[in-house]
């Protein structure tokens, strides 16, 4: 059975920013992407915002493109609108730890919780290793502590009841504020890496930089492909106390606000991103038991990862 050692009573660092404060770090390319756009027409974003500027934005797709050029423009105006008013009301609540840690196997040791992960079970074609995200962390027979980092951050619940009466708007700002839980998270990190944490005092990069992760280390969010069980929120949960910047938990791990993110932070500068992929009968029984749940709760978790 896990350990689990509560914080409840111990007050984490938080930060609230202004919806205007995280904007310019949306990744537009993935609200685009929840609307059906392909990435090349996010670059809207980029544009300056004359009529000229977009003009020549436009002309620059292919005839048979520019209708749908045209969409993405008048979207990308209409999300401004949405940011706009969503900045008169809400903001955007993050939460972090640096926490001592070792890795132990597939687990993580962080302070006195063990954190267990999944291994990728799938042969490469290159033949490089199978990869876990325990892998970025000081083993704990080194004897030497490491350091990890946990975050979450979501915006205000309040948000959730914008334009409510009008589908189309009301889902323009469920897409919205997806995406700015996730550019606060952006922002928050690079505070943690080059202030709090200190590991990249000297980086200086600009906002596009950081959107294609030019900075060192990983900020996996529970639901990535490498950390795909979204059981685990109630570990960060415990270590976080996520109630603090109003994050709840179903029964089920779902965190809300629904515009909410939380995960884990490395600095190791050989840390990647990496999909877990699938994972057969043995691997399951086996984080079940390291995770001290029955099988067939895990399995419910990490269905989308088992080999059918």
């Amino acid at each position: 059975m896990q350990s689990i050692t509560l914080y409840r009573d111990y007050q984490l660092p938080t930060i609230n920013y202004k919806i205007h404060e995280v904007s310019p770090y949306i990744n537009w390319i993935y609200f685009f992407h929840a609307w059906g756009f392909q990435p090349k027409f996010a670059a809207i974003a980029n544009i300056h915002g004359c009529d000229s500027c977009r003009a020549m934005w436009l002309a620059a797709f292919p005839q048979e493109e520019r209708s749908k050029a045209a969409e993405a423009m008048q979207l990308f105006k209409e999300a401004g609108r949405v940011l706009n008013r969503l900045d008169e009301k809400n903001s955007v609540q993050c939460i972090y730890r640096l926490c001592s840690a070792n890795a132990e196997g597939d687990n993580l040791i962080i302070e006195d919780t063990v954190f267990p992960l999944l291994r990728q079970q799938t042969p490469h074609p290159d033949g490089s290793p199978f990869l876990c995200l325990s892998d970025f962390i000081r083993p704990l027979s080194s004897g030497v502590p490491d350091t990890i980092g946990l975050f979450a951050s979501s915006v205000s619940a309040e948000s959730e009841g914008c334009y409510k009466d009008d589908p189309y708007k009301h889902l323009l700002v469920q897409t919205l504020t997806d995406r700015l839980a996730e550019a606060a998270t952006e922002k928050m990190h690079e505070y943690v890496r080059k202030t709090v944490w200190g590991y990249a005092p000297d980086e200086s990069l600009s906002i596009p930089d950081l959107l294609v992760e030019k900075y060192q280390g990983i900020r996996p969010a529970v639901g990535y492909p490498s950390l795909p069980d979204q059981s685990v929120n109630f570990i960060l949960d415990e270590l976080l106390d996520m109630k603090q910047i109003g994050i709840t938990l179903t029964e089920n791990g779902a965190m809300y606000p629904h515009a909410s993110v939380c995960g884990l932070m490395f600095s190791h500068p050989q840390s990647r991103y990496f999909a877990v992929g699938k994972i057969g009968e043995d691997q399951l029984e086996d984080y079940a038991c390291r995770r001290g749940k029955p099988i067939e709760e895990m399995r419910k978790f990490l269905a989308a990862n088992l080999k059918s």
